[in-house]
């Protein structure tokens, strides 16, 4: 997987390309945890994820509760595969997902 921040002021956009999985999950979490600071919107660019494991939906989760005290979260871009994984697990009605 290949992770790219861009930050803009206080808004910071992720972009996920390749797998989201328990090999993967790990860097993520440890990226988002210094990559979040001082961040008031964090934007996650799914466009080029093709697959989330529970463990990457844990990263996410987490990210987005740590993000709803010091802002806010939003997914983007999301392909249908991992779509219907949101959808499946409920994580579509709890994650703000913008098309």
């Amino acid at each position: 997987m290949n992770i790219t921040k861009t930050l803009n002021d206080k808004e910071l956009v992720i972009t996920l390309d390749g797998r989201l999985d328990t090999t993967t999950a790990p860097v993520l979490e440890t990226e988002m945890q210094s990559a979040c600071e001082g961040v008031e919107s964090l934007v996650l660019d799914l466009k080029d994820l093709v697959y989330i494991s529970s463990a990457g939906l844990r990263v996410i989760l987490s990210t987005q509760k740590r993000m709803a005290k010091q802002g806010s979260m939003k997914i983007v871009h999301v392909t249908k595969a991992v779509m219907d994984i949101f959808t499946m697990t409920g994580f579509a009605s709890i994650i703000r997902i913008e098309a």
